[in-house]
């Protein structure tokens, strides 16, 4: 069996679902947040939007150690631009992906700050580690919008908002 072919299906789909959430936030809400301990829409969408990346990063790095890293999230000042974010990020997790071989599926890679290791996880588990964090902050994303009593689309089928999906 061949796994690139089920995981670039499987990013395709998970990326139809995460465009509909995105294009829903609205721009002068980017500062909201629900919580004081929540991030802002803003960091919550640009992250969501900066996942698909992470199939790059597992497959051409073997490491991320934030304390070696000086990391800045893409700026956004409006919903077009996020999308803009999304779909580069988009393209080049799925490029990445494409040209991959396989085995390169394989070795390990280290999720780590300086000396401190929180995961150590093949290639493959990095990727589905990233697609899991989308499903993830895209739930986050739900709530939010819910609060801002703004209509969330169906994602895995309908929604009370979307009931004929």
């Amino acid at each position: 069996m061949q796994i690139i072919p089920l995981l670039l299906k499987e990013m395709e789909q998970e990326a139809a679902i995460t465009r509909k959430m995105l294009e829903r936030v609205p721009d002068d809400k980017f500062d909201w947040k629900p919580h004081e301990k929540s991030m802002t829409l803003k960091q919550l969408t640009v992250h969501i939007a900066e996942l698909p990346s992470w199939v790059k990063m597992a497959l051409t790095t073997s490491e991320l150690d934030f304390s070696k890293m000086d990391y800045t999230p893409t700026p956004v000042s409006n919903t077009e631009e996020l999308i803009s974010v999304f779909e580069k990020s988009l393209a080049e997790g799925k490029a990445a992906l494409s040209e991959a071989k396989e085995e390169d599926l394989l070795p390990t890679w280290t999720l780590r700050n300086g000396e401190k290791v929180f995961s150590v996880m093949t290639k493959y588990e990095v990727i589905r580690h990233s697609f899991a964090q989308t499903t993830h902050h895209r739930a986050q994303l739900g709530v939010y919008l819910r609060l801002l009593n703004i209509p969330i689309p169906g994602s895995y089928g309908p929604s009370a908002d979307e009931p004929n999906f």
